[in-house]
């Protein structure tokens, strides 16, 4: 009895012991982890597009100033008035300038009063001239006395013009139909314009077409052409999107901090009145856009092998290859490392990596036991998320193809 019992027990631990090795052999067995994260090459839209900052100014605006000095005795004018052509904005008080004027017109008074005296002795000397009374020398007296009493009558006549038009410009005047933007005076202020013009008020033309001022890097620039469309969205209406048209390429660059951009006039039409003066804009400049093209992630082109990669990549091309051959694969491998924009062979390796006239970019394919596999493209147009394919010059990149766009071991906002 003891000795079938030991039997049985060994008997069960056979049994198990086989059971445990089939499930052994039977489980699934778990793949590696992947080494790359990687993303789909597919058909679809593309627009290029140039980000920049602005800022929503009128079309056209005028400042307001003064020619003369006094202090504000009547204001017409506020804040967002819109005003016609001619219109009364402000008054100065008149009475210094309305002294002088009085002042210059009595001076042409006596000018004249001077210029009769002159012409009645001038008439008369050429009388007694005639007669042989006086010599000639007195008649040519005569006439330069006329002739000072004459010019002193235009100076002074002079200075009634001037004085009147001082009393003139106390009257401010609104010089376009227009809306008010800013006022820089109030009733009771002194205003000098000893040496420049005081600005007293600023008019927009019309608000119903605007301008978004923008500066764009020399960078991108060079596709930026007149007449591009333009989208933009401001932060008073953030679920909205505006449309603009590029209007103008300023040539005149601007430098700061070593960064130099130009000025790109949008203009924008704004029949609702919803973009007011010194709103920040933030557009887009379309420069091209494609409805259907075979379409790159961007991280793709940006990718390029570690050190662990060019040895694995080295290890593949070698194996089962002779030694020369493993040495010419091994330096192929570490070619195929090089920046998308390393040089030619040849070159000195100043010059960008070209082929007919167009740059070189490299991406990679996840090949067998995950070595990454070159493949040798041009591009076209591109935004941040995608690039379009143009041409395939080396390996093989179609629709559905997983491009590498980082290790799996890279934290994603590390490029």
């Amino acid at each position: 009895m003891k000795r079938s019992t030991k039997a049985a027990a060994a008997a069960v631990l056979l049994l198990a012991t086989a059971a445990a090795a089939w499930w052994w052999q039977q489980r699934p067995v778990k793949p590696p982890p992947d080494k790359y994260r990687t993303a789909l090459v597919d058909r679809g839209p593309i627009t290029q597009v140039v980000m920049a900052t602005g800022t929503v100014q009128p079309v056209t605006t005028i400042t307001v100033g003064t020619q003369v000095s006094g202090t504000v005795m009547e204001r017409l004018a506020d804040f967002n008035d819109r005003v016609k052509a001619g219109q009364v904005l402000l008054r100065l008080d008149p009475t210094n300038l309305q002294a002088r004027l009085r002042q210059a017109q009595a001076q042409a008074a006596s000018a004249q009063a001077g210029v009769a005296l002159a012409t009645a002795s001038l008439e008369r000397n050429r009388q007694l001239v005639a007669q042989n009374f006086i010599s000639g020398l007195a008649l040519d007296q005569s006439q330069r006395e006329f002739d000072a009493a004459r010019a002193s009558l235009e100076l002074a006549r002079a200075q009634v013009d001037a004085a009147q038009a001082d009393v003139n410009n106390s009257v401010i005047r609104s010089p376009i139909d227009g809306v008010v933007i800013r006022r820089n005076i109030d009733v009771g202020q002194t205003v000098a314009a000893s040496f420049q013009t005081p600005e007293l008020f600023l008019l927009a033309r019309d608000l119903r077409q605007m301008q978004i001022h923008t500066n764009v890097s020399e960078a991108d620039v060079g596709q930026v052409q007149p007449g591009q469309q333009v989208r933009f969205t401001v932060d008073a209406y953030p679920q909205a999107e505006f449309e603009g048209q590029v209007q103008q390429f300023r040539l005149n660059s601007t430098t700061a901090q070593g960064v130099v951009t130009y000025n790109i006039i949008v203009s924008v039409d704004n029949s609702d009145e919803r973009l007011k003066p010194g709103m920040t804009a933030q557009t887009r400049i379309v420069l091209e856009s494609k409805p259907d093209v075979l379409r790159l992630p961007t991280a793709a082109l940006r990718y390029q092998p570690d050190d662990d990669d060019r040895k694995a990549i080295a290890a593949a091309a070698a194996k089962g290859a002779s030694a020369p051959a493993a040495a010419a694969a091994a330096a192929a491998a570490a070619a195929a490392s090089a920046a998308p924009q390393a040089a030619l062979a040849g070159d000195d390796g100043v010059l960008t990596r070209t082929r007919g006239g167009q740059r070189v970019y490299r991406v990679w394919t996840v090949g067998p036991n995950q070595v990454p596999q070159p493949h040798e493209v041009t591009v076209g147009i591109a935004n941040t998320r995608f690039t379009e394919l143009a041409q395939v010059l080396s390996g093989s990149v179609k629709a559905g193809d997983a491009l590498i766009t980082r290790r799996a071991d890279t934290p994603a906002n590390a490029r």
